[in-house]
């Protein structure tokens, strides 16, 4: 096991972007993703990006081709032999992040570590899915990873006190600033802005305009974005799916999904990625 090596699973937005940052500091890093086609866009995408900074001057070639060195693409979990931790960053489904780690149990070493990047699921859920439930532990990062600052750390209830400083280690060395969050649905950040766009969308549904909404919360509470804003930008199911694991996990009437969100994303209005969202993008 090479305590200089982690593992990312998942080539998405947030995997890739985790792998950046992992490699940013110097990490050697595995991206594995059971879809090729997520792995070859997701290097094209960094390739893409490191070019632009190189062209800005914010990057040396040098810089950038040790960085891109230090990432390898793999479609295969038998890759993340060696890594002393592995984080995962597939989609926020309970039995996908379930399925993932009885996987990744089979395959890493016994003494690596395994962290899921959830934004509200049960730690402690996702670590019976494997054998070793003192080694699970939950980062949640933000979008995008390589920029936002935060990382929220989640112990579940088998999570040893090992496992807690290796990880925390790991979130130091990546240079994010660490919060310890308790295992209930929404953690810290979530539980708290998730409802506000929630709110906000109840105002567009009794007739409010989305302009008139963000404006007032950029204007009257020096939000540098507003909430209906960044809910296109997070991806309207991406909310939608949190604030119903807020109302399923607390049982409060006060977390009830705004339907206006529901038939959103049943017609497809998912935000920047799908054009359309509470505004329109070209």
């Amino acid at each position: 096991m090479e305590l200089n090596k982690v593992a990312v699973i998942g080539a998405g937005l947030m995997g890739s972007g985790i792998a950046q940052t992992c490699a940013q500091a110097g990490y050697e890093v595995v991206n594995v993703d059971v879809f090729p086609g997520a792995l070859e866009k997701a290097e094209a995408n960094l390739s893409a990006l490191f070019d632009k900074k190189v062209q800005k001057g914010k990057m040396t070639e040098g810089e950038k081709c040790e960085i891109l060195g230090r990432i390898s693409y793999s479609s295969t979990y038998e890759d993340v032999k060696g890594a002393y931790l592995i984080v995962e960053a597939v989609p926020e489904k309970i039995d996908i992040k379930k399925e993932t780690f009885a996987n990744l149990d089979q395959y890493a070493d016994e003494e690596t570590i395994l962290v899921s990047n959830t934004s509200g699921l049960s730690i402690s859920e996702i670590a019976a899915a494997t054998k070793r439930p003192h080694k699970v532990m939950g980062v949640h990062f933000f979008y995008p990873a390589p920029v936002m600052k935060l990382a929220e750390l989640i112990r579940g209830l088998a999570t040893s006190d090992d496992t807690y400083r290796t990880v925390r280690e790991f979130a130091d060395r990546i240079k994010k600033t660490i919060v310890d969050a308790p295992e209930f649905p929404g953690f810290i950040v979530n539980r708290i802005l998730v409802p506000m766009q929630n709110e906000a969308a109840f105002m567009v549904m009794e007739g409010c305009s989305p302009e008139d909404v963000d404006n007032a919360m950029k204007l009257g509470a020096n939000h540098p974005m507003g909430p209906l804003e960044l809910t296109d930008f997070v991806g309207v199911d991406v909310m939608l799916a949190t604030m119903t694991g807020l109302y399923e996990g607390f049982h409060d009437s006060k977390y009830r999904p705004c339907p206006l969100l529901e038939t959103m994303v049943k017609a497809g209005h998912l935000g920047r990625k799908s054009g359309r969202g509470f505004y329109k993008y070209e």
